[in-house]
Order: C-alpha cells, then structure tokens, then sequence
C-alpha cells in the first residue's frame, strides 16, 4: 500500500502507453472479474479492506456537517452580553489588535439581537436560531474554543478539511479510509454530498486523498437514479456488446500486465474500477428514499420546501453509515453562503431554519436506532464571525476563536468545552486547534494522529502534520 512505485511519474513513450494509463478496458477488466466473484471476496487485498483501530475505538462512522461560509458563534451557540452593552462602539484596546479578512478590525462592535436559553438538564445555552438543535442539547459537546489559521475561505476550507491551509494533503476523510478501511465494499468508505449545485470552495480538493492513492478520496454522491454521474452503463450499448468489448480489451490489458509486471498501481486503478461496477447496484438503492416511511420523511423535513434539501442530505447520510460508509461529509451553505459579510440577520436565519430541523432530526434518527453510539456527528465550519461589525450590518472571518460541536460516538453530551474572551474573539480555555480537533475525531475512532503514517517519498506524514493532540476529556 506504501510501495513508492505507485507514486513516480513514468514518461509515457506511446500512444499505446497512453491508452492503457488513461485506464480504457480497466473497467471492463473489473467487470468481467468481477462476475465470477462475489462480493466478499472484493475485499480481499483491496486498500479499502476493513482493519482493526490502534486503539480501542468509541465510534465506527462519522457525519461531518460542514457549514460553509462560516457561522456566527456569538449568535449561535456562545452568549456574549458585553457584545450588546458595547454595541457601536469601537473594540476596547485591551483585546489587542485585530487582523481580519476584508480590514475591519476597526468597525464599531456589532451587538447581537438573539434570545438565548438554556436546555436540557445540562443547561447548554443556545440561541432562538436553533429551536430543533437546542432539544437535542444533552448529546452535544459544544467546543467554544477552536481556532484555525485560515483567515480568507480557501486556506480555512482547506485546513478544516486537510490539516493544512495549503493545497495538496489528504483530506480527514481520506485519512479514515486509508486508516480503517470500509465495512461496505460496495460503496464508497468516504461519501460527499452537498446541498445545492454551486461549487464548494476549493471543490474537489477538499476530499481529495492527496499524495495518497486516489482509492481514498472522497466519492460525491447526489440524489436520482444516478448518484454518481456517468456511473451508469449507457442505454445504447447492449449486453451483447458490452461483452464483445469486455473480451476485446481483457487481452489487450492483459497482454500489458503480462509485459509491465511491475506497474502496481494498476491494482489501484482496477480496484476503483471494481468499485465503480458494484455500485451500479448498490448506489441507487442507498440514495433511494422510497423505503422510508412518511414519518421518517416529515422528520427531516423533508415535507416542506424550507428543509427538504439538507433533510434529504440527512437522511442519506444515516444510510450510508447504516451500510457501513466509514465517513460522510455534508456542505451546507455550499458556495460559502454562511459568509455574512452583511446582513447576517437575513442570512443566518434562512440558513438557520434549512438547517436546523434536519440536523436535529438526524440526531434523533440515530439515537432511536442505537446508531448515535458508534456514529460521530461533527458540525461547524472553516471559522466564526467577528464581534465587529462590517458593512453595518454583517461580521467578518474570525479563526481565532469559533464553535463546533460533537455528538455521538462516545462523546459525553451535555458539556461545553473551553470558552473565547468576553466579545467571542479569542480562544482563551482549552483552546482546540484545528489539528487538536482532528486528533479528537481520529482518536473516537481507535485512532492515533502521531501513528498513522504514510510514507511519501521516504518521509512519514501523518494526518495532523506532527502536531495536535486529542481532547480525551470529551469522551463519556
């Protein structure tokens, strides 16, 4: 799986070797293999074959919701009264400078016009925004402390995906895979969904698997009868000739293999391609939503115009994890529309009330099907908002003090976890960097940030860049 020869680059000296690298009949080698195989034995030395944690694992499966743009902390889930008693007037010199993303770090403080209450028998406060959330407030762990070092969309996008605020390392999710494996091999081990068509900032790269092989990277998956573009054989090519094809190109291919023994990464290639060909089947049955009943559908929302799209993205998302999809990511707001830069009132509150129910709703969904134990929910975005206002009526990026929450997957609920200065600013107990986060999702599943290694040109990476340390005081 470290073989570095699956990582040099190889001139390409003919047409010929262009066409069997660029992997036409790959697929129709898979394929015709795969008739005769079933589908236990896909596994078999596959890179995505299920392996046993480092460590005594508290969750089996994780669901990021990823809220893109960058939530309001202080409006959501960290009070702070000071920011109304100050409103207007510029930040006190006490908290330092500032540097922000668009320079308003000498705007006038915002103040903030939410209702707060505590809930549950914990008392976690939480805002009007989120009436459905704050029921569910004794399964979360609200983290009031994180910081990142994104200060503009890409770089946080980035980290909070990758570890990094610079393109090109393998995103968590990949980092997953490559460390545990699927317990479906007829579907992905890392699924991407997002709720609208606009582009995610960075796209593709967010799940990309990196230096890594690319049978890591994350799979984008959609609703219909085709989750996956192009994964359907076409309506014009028949039985018969896609057999025809199959015999033609099996010699070809192997009549190279015979040649090139020692081209590993054709093993890869083939194994996405097998990949590809068992999900024709499997796919459209996990996206297909038919089978749940009108109440699980009302529960998510899904019955109203307001909710549906991300209580479908929801509710596929406890699907897959039911099927055994080691980790799912959801990009809510996708095309950063979390970015209230102005009017946040408008902005959060429709992204709020998208959200809200169907988030809560999975919550729920989980937990009656003894599924929240072993799946751990993540929500937060790339960074906060500012306590100063921009534009008059909107806040800008804050990475170095914001809030995230966890549930499940072994994590005691009801708490919260560290907390920002007195306008929300700074993180100033137990601050939790983004690589300390990543260390605390890694460990909940068995797994150990510093001992999971992957040799890339002679050198060891790992998926916190030799940092970061696990919140262990989060777990139950």
């Amino acid at each position: 799986m470290n073989d570095p020869r699956c990582l040099r680059f190889e001139p390409l000296h003919s047409r010929r070797d262009f066409l069997f690298q660029s992997g036409i009949g790959l697929g129709a080698v898979a394929l015709n293999s795969l008739l005769a195989q079933n589908a236990n034995a896909a596994f078999k030395g596959s890179p995505l074959e299920p392996k046993a944690p480092q460590r005594t694992a508290r969750a089996k499966s994780v669901i990021f919701l990823f809220m893109e743009g960058g939530p309001s902390h202080m409006d959501l889930f960290d009070p702070k009264p000071l920011l109304n008693k100050l409103a207007g007037q510029p930040m006190p010199d006490s908290f330092g400078s500032v540097i922000t993303a668009m320079g308003e770090s000498k705007s006038p403080i915002l103040g903030s016009k939410r209702a707060w209450k505590q809930h549950g028998e914990s008392g976690l406060w939480i805002s009007d925004w989120l009436p459905h959330t704050a029921q569910c407030a004794d399964d979360l762990a609200v983290i009031r402390s994180c910081r990142a070092d994104g200060i503009n969309h890409s770089a946080g996008v980035c980290q909070m995906n990758s570890g990094s605020i610079l393109g090109g390392r393998p995103s968590l999710g990949a980092w997953v895979s490559y460390g545990l494996g699927t317990e479906n091999c007829d579907l992905p081990a890392f699924v991407v969904m997002q709720d609208s068509q606009t582009s995610v900032v960075n796209g593709p790269r967010n799940w990309s698997s990196g230096f890594m092989p690319a049978v890591y990277q994350g799979v984008r998956i959609q609703g219909g009868s085709e989750p996956i573009p192009h994964l359907n054989t076409p309506d014009s090519v028949s039985a018969p000739e896609q057999a025809s094809k199959i015999n033609f190109l099996r010699g070809l291919n192997q009549n190279f293999a015979d040649r090139h023994p020692d081209r590993s990464e054709l093993a890869a290639r083939l194994t996405s391609y097998e990949l590809a060909f068992r999900m024709q089947s499997e796919a459209p049955v996990a996206v297909d939503l038919h089978g749940e009943s009108e109440a699980t559908k009302k529960l998510y929302g899904i019955d109203k115009s307001e909710t549906s799209s991300m209580g479908r993205l929801c509710l596929l998302a406890r699907r897959m994890v039911e099927r055994g999809v080691r980790f799912v990511q959801i990009y809510h707001g996708a095309g950063s529309k979390w970015d209230a830069h102005k009017g946040i009132e408008k902005n959060h509150a429709e992204l709020c009330r998208a959200m809200d129910l169907p988030v809560s709703a999975l919550l729920r969904d989980l937990k009656s099907r003894g599924m929240l134990e072993d799946t751990l929910v993540v929500w937060g975005g790339e960074f906060g908002r500012t306590p100063m206002s921009e534009k008059g009526d909107g806040r800008d990026h804050n990475p170095t003090g914001f809030t995230m929450w966890m549930a499940g997957g072994g994590v005691k609920g009801g708490q919260c976890i560290g907390s920002t200065d007195d306008l929300g600013l700074r993180a100033v107990e137990n601050p939790l960097h983004v690589h300390d986060l990543h260390a605390t999702i890694l460990w909940l599943l068995g797994l150990d940030n510093m001992d999971l290694v992957y040799k890339y040109k002679g050198r060891p990476e790992r998926p916190t860049l030799n940092e970061g340390e696990a919140f262990t005081n989060i777990a139950s």
